[in-house]
């Protein structure tokens, strides 16, 4: 049986596991990271094996920002293991993140965000149903080319969505959710930063430094 198995299945049953409210409401992707490194450097582990000469240089700044709860870019050449560390960093995610069930961008079953989701918690209370999603799905890696559009990392409105399902095409459940939101609780990597439009270069940054993103005038937190 896959751990997974045993897990709670409905949003009740969450509410008294060790996914319970008062453990994970509000508890950001970067907090998350922070308590599991903050464990890992106590048992003095080793934090990027097969790394080697970065011990003294880009790992401690990496570290301090990952304790401070940062996001940051990493500058170097071609082939100084800058992707390579960046996905080390799934190791610091919790092994399973609840989520309710069906929902395109994992939305958190105690606060969710998308209007599937909203619907669903409002329509269901305590049998929502939950999935799971494991570390290394929480990870999510774009390369930067310059064709890559606001709506391939961000998202548009779907008018086929929204002939198949019969949706206003002013709904929001006409969504089609970029690689971004998609990203939702999880680590999201641009590689090779530069080669995207500036615009894009903009829209990512703002969404930073602000914790939003709209699509099409939906905000999205």
């Amino acid at each position: 049986m896959a751990a997974s198995d045993s897990l709670p299945r409905t949003l009740g049953e969450l509410r008294q596991s060790r996914f319970s409210e008062d453990r994970l409401a509000n508890r950001t992707v970067k907090e998350e990271v922070r308590e599991n490194l903050l464990c890992r450097l106590q048992r003095n582990e080793p934090l990027f094996p097969g790394i080697v000469g970065y011990e003294e240089t880009v790992a401690p700044q990496v570290v301090n920002a990952l304790l401070s709860r940062h996001n940051f870019i990493l500058l170097g050449l071609r082939g100084q293991a800058k992707t390579r560390l960046i996905r080390m960093l799934i190791t610091l995610l919790d092994e399973y993140l609840p989520f309710v069930e069906g929902s395109e961008i994992h939305d958190d079953p105690y606060h969710p965000i998308s209007k599937f989701a909203r619907n669903l918690v409002a329509e269901l209370g305590d049998k929502t149903p939950i999935g799971y999603v494991g570390r290394e799905q929480r990870y999510v890696e774009k390369l930067a080319t310059p064709d890559v559009t606001i709506a391939d990392m961000i998202g548009d409105i779907d008018p086929i969505k929204a002939a198949r399902t019969g949706q206003n095409i002013a709904d929001e459940l006409t969504i089609h959710y970029g690689l971004l939101p998609r990203a939702n609780r999880g680590i999201f990597a641009v590689n090779e930063l530069p080669d995207l439009a500036g615009k894009i270069q903009v829209g990512l940054f703002n969404i930073m430094q602000e914790g939003d993103v709209q699509i099409k005038g939906y905000p999205v937190r």
